[in-house]
């Protein structure tokens, strides 16, 4: 699906693309797609001369889940010392948390096609092989512990998200109750090769430059802000792109067309 996406961009930008063929959900569960891209990213890496690509240069980039994958790549190099250090890491409309559900993007676009509200959620539990009758608890906040509560709010929090972004029927949403039962069954949310944006700030501060795009009509717009905002408060340098009249896979249907 992505290969015409992927010589568009070798070709405009003249350089080397390596597309990631890695294995898929319900077949090989989660984290076997990290794997797969942190192995072959590791590999490129240590082997880029032999396509004439400057190890220094390397930039790994995603859309959608796949910029959750490069985001949980780049945190997953930031110690390593037997590699070069990634040249920057491009997220493009990510995925990159599962704590707050009700986030203004959320409740803006919730029925904006083509990621519903609900097929975001409905996509990460069949991810993780879960049953999706608990997505109204999960969206209430139910799975979420009072102690990681407070933690996450310092890093996921619509005070964070800019007012011009509020101003499209936002309105706060109490949490739930918590349930003990459901953090058990899904505490892998948590994370951060799921949902990057909880990395502790030992790896945020480590990683490398980005460019984030994020889209207007697009449930995931806050996490492209929230997670800018961290890489910002590390002193990580951030291009922002922003399309006021975009919306979720706008780019993929964009070079596709």
């Amino acid at each position: 699906a992505y290969e015409r996406t992927c010589r568009y961009l070798a070709k405009k930008s003249n350089s080397v693309i390596v597309s990631v063929g890695y294995r898929l959900a319900p077949e090989h569960p989660f984290p076997t797609q990290f794997e797969d891209c942190l192995t072959a990213t590791i590999h490129f890496m240590r082997t880029a001369q032999d396509y004439g690509v400057d190890p220094s240069r390397i930039i790994i980039c995603g859309d959608s889940s796949g910029g959750t994958l490069t985001a949980a790549v780049a945190q997953a190099l930031v110690n390593r010392r037997d590699l070069q250090k990634l040249r920057a890491q491009i997220l493009i409309y990510p995925f990159l948390q599962c704590v707050d559900f009700n986030l203004p993007s959320y409740q803006q676009n919730e029925g904006v096609p083509i990621l519903l509200k609900k097929r975001t959620l409905a996509l990460g539990l069949k991810y993780l092989n879960k049953d999706l009758s608990v997505m109204e608890a999960i969206f209430k906040g139910s799975h979420i512990p009072e102690d990681l509560q407070l933690k996450y709010q310092k890093w996921v929090s619509p005070d964070y998200i800019p007012h011009e972004f509020k101003t499209r029927g936002y309105k706060p949403i109490a949490i739930n109750p918590f349930s003990e039962e459901l953090y058990t069954l899904f505490k892998l949310v948590f994370d951060p090769v799921f949902s990057p944006l909880l990395a502790e700030d030992s790896v945020i501060s480590q990683l490398p430059e980005a460019f984030i795009l994020t889209c207007e009509f697009d449930v995931l717009r806050d996490d492209g802000l929230l997670y800018k905002k961290r890489l910002e408060d590390h002193g990580i340098k951030v291009t922002w792109c922003h399309l006021q009249e975009g919306f979720h896979g706008i780019v993929f249907l964009a070079l596709c067309s």
